[in-house]
């Protein structure tokens, strides 16, 4: 259940951050009114003469309140989260190499210069 909470948290989290993002690349700054005195912007929009403004800044502002209220949200569900931890060589296959070339190992039948070890 935490997972899937986390899930839709952090969904919701990066698509208000996308949001706020497009919001304020749409905003004029304050130096856009002297640029549509001189001639080199337009006076209307989409959304009136003075109300873009008002809703952009509006909007912007809600969806800031929104992303605090998800990163806190992020940082309490993600805070439970106890990893234990672990190594990349610790779930590694032990490989014992293989005898080089076609010698048989010490010992063997028909070797000649095996040892016998004294007991």
């Amino acid at each position: 259940m935490s997972n899937y909470l986390f899930s839709i948290v952090l969904t919701i989290h990066v698509l208000v951050g996308l949001g706020i993002i497009a919001l304020v690349l749409m905003q004029h700054g304050k130096g856009a009114d002297a640029g549509a005195a001189f001639g080199s912007g337009a006076s209307g929009s989409v959304f009136g003469s003075s109300g873009s403004a008002n809703f952009l800044s509006r909007t912007t502002g809600i969806l800031a309140a929104v992303f605090f209220l998800t990163s806190l949200g992020l940082s309490y569900l993600g805070n439970g989260k106890a990893v234990k931890p672990s190594s990349v060589m610790q779930d590694a296959a032990v490989i014992v190499p293989a005898p080089a070339g076609d010698a048989a190992p010490a010992g063997a039948a028909g070797d000649s210069k095996a040892q016998s070890i004294p007991k």
